[in-house]
């Protein structure tokens, strides 16, 4: 286990390495880094686009400097022309992209309009919901029956707006779907599809798909990942069972099919590892998520999730991460994207890099949760 000496060291040396990040990025919105190490720079409608506030945010509410809060105070307000002005790149992804940028700013400086802005993005994801199916639907364009398991992260908007709003209807959405989502993405092993299509009108369930993973029948490490962390995070708004349960058996997949450095590959069922590149944004992602398990088992179970967690940060901090590398912009390497397509391999995201952090913060007392 990791102990608190040596997760307060990591943390103070993530602040010369963010402070860094500050100077190169800006006010860009960074998605992937190649071997450069240098982020790039996506529009704002991109579904990245609230991690690099949302690293900023964290950072502030962690040490109190004023300089993170700066960065990150304008974000918000620079992604809300977009509720109104929807693009393709709009769409089921709103609570990543406001759950870092207007609900954390409410949460930590009280601000009304980040609030405003926060329920927009939840009105907006609401509509988004096919009662006939019990979904939320996916993307844009003619993908009105697709679902997928990433969801399950933005599902936390709506119970935030619940809470905020007192209005039990944003809740009861999120939980719709997080029910079909267990139904139809969560195998009885514990492993993960990444889409399911539905009929649209009749709201059947028609197939799987591979998606961003290997194959139909495949294990994308993310998406296991997004699973574990979101049924964590649904249980703890909920205090329902049954989500507890479905985020333990992905977590024991996920831990059980783990190589022997504890980063996953970007799927769990490849032909052969042979050549394959990892992803360390799955396991910042469920390393973050394992952490929400411990805090909700009783402390005799606690052990696994805990040991996993720092198990696979200690892995993170001591190969993957870029201390000696001042020229690199990223945190961690190692991530890869979209595998089938070929695209954002085997270099940096800026959602790893978030999760990464927010992990490191919750072990060191870090309260506050925007999932």
């Amino acid at each position: 286990m990791l102990n608190q000496e040596y997760i307060k060291d990591v943390l103070k040396r993530l602040e010369p390495k963010v402070d860094r990040m500050i100077e190169g990025i800006g006010s860009r919105s960074p998605h992937f880094a190649d071997a450069s190490g240098v982020y790039d720079d996506r529009e704002t409608d991109w579904w990245t686009s609230g991690f690099w506030p949302g690293i900023l945010w964290l950072m502030y509410d962690i040490t109190g400097k004023e300089h993170y809060k700066t960065a990150a105070w304008h974000w918000d307000e620079t992604l809300e022309p977009w509720l109104s002005h929807p693009t393709e790149g709009i769409h089921h992804d709103v609570g990543f992209q406001f759950l870092q940028t207007a609900v954390i700013k409410h949460m930590i400086a009280g601000d009304p309009n980040a609030k405003r802005i926060g329920l927009n993005a939840a009105n907006y994801l609401a509509g988004r919901y096919n009662p006939a199916g019990r979904y939320i639907r996916a993307w844009n364009g003619t993908l009105s029956g697709w679902a997928i398991i990433d969801c399950m992260m933005n599902v936390s908007l709506l119970f935030w707006a619940t809470a905020t709003t007192g209005d039990p209807r944003y809740k009861h959405i999120a939980m719709s779907h997080a029910d079909t989502a267990a139904r139809v993405f969560v195998r009885e092993d514990g492993s993960v599809n990444h889409i399911a299509v539905f009929d649209a009108e009749t709201g059947e369930f028609r197939e799987a798909l591979g998606g961003q993973g290997f194959a139909a029948d495949s294990a994308w490490s993310r998406g296991a990942a997004w699973a574990l962390n979101g049924f964590a995070n649904t249980y703890r708004h909920t205090g329902e069972r049954r989500y507890l349960d479905t985020a333990k058996r992905v977590a024991h997949y996920f831990l059980a099919a783990l190589p022997e450095d504890r980063v996953p590959y970007w799927d769990f069922r490849l032909p052969s590892l042979e050549g394959e590149p990892r992803d360390t944004s799955a396991a910042a992602i469920a390393a973050s998520g394992l952490l929400e398990i411990a805090d909700a088992v009783p402390d005799a179970e606690k052990r696994v999730y805990l040991q996993g967690a720092h198990d696979i940060l200690r892995s993170l901090t001591e190969r993957y991460a870029t201390w000696d590398r001042p020229e690199f912009q990223a945190i961690l390497t190692g991530a890869t994207g979209n595998k089938p397509h070929g695209q954002y391999v085997d270099g940096s995201l800026i959602y790893g890099d978030y999760y990464y952090i927010e992990a490191l913060a919750k072990l060191a007392g870090w309260e506050r949760r925007i999932y």
